[in-house]
């Protein structure tokens, strides 16, 4: 397990291993995905899970809603 500290600015640093894992290079974006106590951080993909509207917009993420647009 590998840790890291928050600064005054609410900034911190991926450790190497965390830029390794993701293969991070410069000017990559990440997503931070809210699970109860958790953040699962993830290297965003274009026209991946960031373009998604029912990943984005919780109100949205329903069977009801993905069977009636999921496909557009």
């Amino acid at each position: 397990m590998t840790t890291s500290k928050l600064t005054s600015k609410a900034q911190t640093t991926v450790p190497q291993s965390g830029r390794a894992a993701l293969r991070l290079e410069l000017g990559d974006e990440l997503l931070y995905e809210i699970a109860g106590e958790r953040v699962i951080l993830t290297k965003v993909r274009r026209g991946g899970k960031t373009d998604d509207p029912f990943r984005t917009f919780t109100e949205w993420n329903s069977e009801v809603n993905t069977k009636a647009y999921g496909k557009l």
